[in-house]
Order: C-alpha cells, then structure tokens, then sequence
C-alpha cells in the first residue's frame, strides 16, 4: 500500500455508520449481517475510547412525512411502520455501542445539523442522506481534532458506507474499512475499495494498532 494511504491509527476516528436499532435481524430496515457485526462495532468502540481517540456514531432519523428521506425510501417511510423514526426505539444506536449511562439520541438537535455529545471524545450527528458528509458537519469536526485517517465500521456497505468512504477518499483521508466490523460487503467490494487506496484491516489489526491488547 502506499504510505500516503496507509492508515495512522494513532491520528484516527472511528465512524460508525447506521448502526442502529431498525437495521439489525428482524427489524424493518433488516440487513443481513448486522447484528453479527455489532460485537465487533462495539469492540472497535471500546478499543478507541481506551485509547482516547474520537467516535463518531453517524446516524439517519426518518420524519414521518418522508420529508427527508431519499425519493426511494419516502413510500417506506411513509408506511404504517415506524422506520428510524425520531422517538422511537428503532432509531438508537445498537445494544452495546455506547457506555452505560450514555444519553439517548437528542433527536430535535441531531435533525437541527448540531453534534450531539455523547461521552468524552465520543459524538453522534445526523446525515441527510447516503454519504457521512453530505450537509453535516463531520469535516469540520474531524478537522479541528487533527484527524488524517477514518476507520469506518458499520451497516450495509453498498450503500452508506460505501458512499461515505469515497467521500473520505476525496478529502484525502487515510481510510480503513473493518472488514468484520461491517454489515454488507462482498470481494468485488474489497476491490473497489482497494484500487482506491482503502485498506481492509480485520477488528484485531485495529484493535492492535491502537495499542489494545
């Protein structure tokens, strides 16, 4: 790999993406893989706050109407289902993800663009759509920290992931996708991602890069 895409563990921040309550096994927004991957998510977690470096959780909340949903999921959102819906169960963040005693999800500020504290070194934010940095202000977050490199963990890689890495990409980020810390990924994925410079550590390689035993 080439050094200038090499991930620095120790200038990273972990991303979750849309791992939350209505993604996992027989919820409405059910992907295959998820719930499986969440141990490894949550171990990813833990290793970074030992370690003192940022988490960020990225998450969706659906309005009812389906007034900020892609066009493609309005109907789904629109339903007689709750799908990621603020005030509902469904949209927190997955068992586990969080430390004891984490507050819940401030759905009014998260939908309002703010960045919700959530322990130290640890935040969620809101994404309007796909990509993790698209109308949020992940950037500016990751910038005033002095983060050059993102570990991405989290749901349906061909989707939000998948998109929020090439975002990344573009703003010249070192990138590492936790090949078992995400739901959704399949070899031509691993490729695509490769060609492009993003390197696919399994949880213990990163886990070890941070120091962690």
């Amino acid at each position: 790999m080439n050094e200038a895409h090499r991930p620095r563990f120790g200038s990273s921040a972990l991303l979750t993406i849309d791992t939350q309550a209505d993604t996992l096994d027989g919820q409405p927004l059910e992907i295959a893989g998820s719930s499986a991957a969440v141990p490894n998510i949550a171990r990813l977690a833990r290793a970074f706050r030992r370690a003192g470096r940022p988490i960020v959780h990225v998450v969706r909340l659906y309005k009812a109407d389906g007034s900020n949903a892609e066009a493609c999921r309005r109907q789904l959102v629109r339903g007689e289902t709750p799908v990621l819906r603020p005030g509902t169960t469904g949209r927190l963040l997955a068992p586990g993800l969080l430390d004891e005693g984490a507050p819940e999800l401030d759905d009014g500020l998260l939908l309002a663009g703010g960045i919700q504290r959530l322990g130290e070194n640890e935040v969620a934010m809101y994404k309007p759509r796909w990509g993790a940095f698209f109308q949020t202000p992940l950037e500016a977050h990751l910038r005033s920290l002095g983060v050059d490199t993102l570990v991405f963990a989290g749901c349906n890689f061909p989707n939000c992931p998948r998109t929020s890495v090439y975002e990344a990409s573009e703003r010249d980020y070192g990138v590492a996708l936790v090949d078992d810390a995400v739901s959704g990924l399949y070899d031509r994925g691993r490729e695509e991602m490769r060609t492009i410079g993003v390197s696919l550590p399994g949880t213990q390689e990163v886990v070890d890069g941070l120091g962690e035993r």
